[in-house]
């Protein structure tokens, strides 16, 4: 099973599509701190959750530690982020008519629908196509609006893991297409 190329884009940050795919004469709902802490934490959760199913389900070792690799680099990125969240005194609010967790919900199944063949090279281009989309989302949507400096610090900090993390599953890919 591959999953096709019109469905890779709802399955990667949806929430962020809200505000940077909306054609300009429509009005963006602002993106605030407390949004922009809730999105964080929610890619960083689907993430979890897609590093555990390829930690268990994938055949080959090599991608059963890249699946554990994402468990815990997003689960330690997630804490930070929660614990900033706490000292900052922001409650995360997820934004409004936020798609984000049926998004995850059809990239879940999808995985979980993948053939024992196929699982490996589905997790591991849902992983590019995951990093890419976190990546641009951060450059492009919540670094210009984010306010405050920590917040800001923080997730300029993660963005090298989050490129690591990318190169990592590129790398993958590369070998599977090499067997």
């Amino acid at each position: 099973m591959r999953l096709s190329s019109a469905l890779a884009p709802a399955l990667v940050l949806p929430s962020l599509f809200l505000f940077s795919n909306l054609p300009s004469e429509v009005t963006r709902p602002p993106l605030d701190d407390p949004t922009i802490v809730a999105i964080f934490d929610q890619a960083n959760t689907a993430d979890i959750e897609t590093g555990s199913l390829g930690a268990k389900r994938a055949r080959s070792k090599e991608v059963r530690d890249f699946g554990t690799m994402m468990v815990h680099d997003h689960t330690t990125v997630r804490q930070l982020g929660r614990d900033l969240a706490k000292k900052l005194g922001v409650t995360p609010t997820p934004p409004a008519d936020d798609p984000s967790v049926e998004a995850h919900a059809t990239a879940m199944s999808s995985l979980r629908a993948a053939s024992a063949g196929e699982f490996d090279r589905v997790y591991v281009q849902h992983e590019i196509d995951f990093h890419r989309s976190v990546i641009e989302a951060i450059r492009s949507t919540l670094l210009p609006a984010i306010h405050n400096q920590e917040l800001k610090a923080l997730v300029i900090k993660v963005v090298p893991a989050f490129e690591a993390h990318l190169l990592a599953a590129q790398r993958l890919q590369k070998e599977m297409a090499g067997k």
